[in-house]
């Protein structure tokens, strides 16, 4: 056993979105390669889930900015 590392964690390149119980105050983060594959998880997710887009990663650095937006069941 060792130390715990104090670097931060990278992030892999793709599309980044976040998916939390509905009412809670936090969840998990996926990746998905691409913005395809994204729409087709928000549309599966949102069903049971809050599904926030993060927004699009190259080289480890957001290139869209955060969106705060919620997809809301239709």
């Amino acid at each position: 056993m060792g130390r715990p590392s104090t670097k931060p964690a990278k992030l892999k390149d793709g599309y980044y979105l976040e998916l939390r119980n509905k009412g809670a105050s936090s969840g998990i983060r996926i990746q998905r390669d691409t913005k395809e594959q994204v729409e087709f998880a928000i549309k599966d997710y949102q069903k049971t889930k809050e599904v926030i887009f993060l927004g699009h990663v190259i080289n480890g650095k957001y290139v869209t900015e955060k969106k705060a937006k919620k997809a809301n069941k239709k």
